[in-house]
């Protein structure tokens, strides 16, 4: 779960309470769309007087409701995610062309935002064939395993990816994971080099994917975009060879059409 905390713990315009609530509303998700306040103050890591006055709050201001014991989340909190995106003219530019590559391709397509340590889906679009990995817009993924986290973490400084590394939880997913953080921060390297960044088998058995990053017109990585497809039915070098100019097509029509 993101923290809320200060970096150092020393900003005095920081607001504690704030940032308390911002962890009960983070507590909710797919393996607890329901919570009790126990629950809440325990995953928030509040106390229970805490997390009572937070939920009373949320329930108050509309973004929570309260069935008996049990506390769930309104669709009122779509409006921050909404608002986010609102401002993203890339993310209407790049569903259009997506759309089309996607069914060009026959295989998905997904958009998204680099946020920490991990991505965030911004855009998806999903091919006919059924794939294992469900994902769907707001999910989220470790960065440094995901071609969209390595496409965008390329265009860190090298102190702030050496940060973001030290800071993530490094585990095998699966057999062809790179764990050793020198690797991964050499992969970095290169993709950023190359102009894009293929995964491999690492996050997911099976899966496959390639990404390209979405730049500003500083040249700065505002987003990516990959193409994923099961490793029987596409090679790393078909992907390079047909999903990826397809991809820089698209990233290179966003950059150019963003507004100054």
């Amino acid at each position: 779960m993101t923290s809320f905390e200060p970096d150092d713990g020393h900003d005095k315009e920081f607001m504690s309470t704030l940032a308390k609530g911002l962890a009960v509303l983070s507590a909710f998700g797919k393996q607890r769309p329901s919570m009790t306040l126990s629950d809440a103050a325990a995953v928030a890591k509040l106390s229970r007087a805490t997390a009572r006055r937070v939920l009373r709050t949320l329930a108050q201001l509309g973004y929570v409701t309260q069935d008996g014991r049990l506390f769930s989340l309104t669709p009122r909190v779509l409006e921050l995610g909404f608002a986010y995106l609102s401002g993203q003219d890339w993310i209407d530019r790049a569903l259009p062309m997506m759309k089309e590559v996607s069914e060009l391709l026959g295989e998905s397509c997904s958009g998204s935002i680099l946020q920490g340590n991990e991505i965030v889906y911004v855009a998806r679009v999903n091919a006919r064939r059924i794939m294992s990995t469900a994902l769907a817009v707001g999910s989220r993924l470790p960065a440094f395993y995901t071609s969209l986290g390595r496409a965008q973490l390329g265009y860190l400084d090298d102190a702030e990816i050496w940060r973001r590394l030290r800071s993530s939880r490094i585990e095998a997913h699966t057999p062809y994971t790179i764990t050793d953080m020198q690797a991964l921060f050499d992969r970095v390297r290169a993709d950023r080099e190359q102009g894009f960044s293929i995964v491999d088998e690492e996050l997911e058995r099976g899966l496959r994917s390639i990404a390209v990053a979405v730049l500003d017109r500083t040249g700065q990585a505002v987003g990516a975009l990959n193409l994923s497809a099961h490793s029987t039915r596409t090679t790393r070098n078909e992907m390079r060879e047909k999903f990826l100019p397809e991809l820089k097509v698209i990233a290179q029509r966003i950059s150019h059409a963003r507004p100054k």
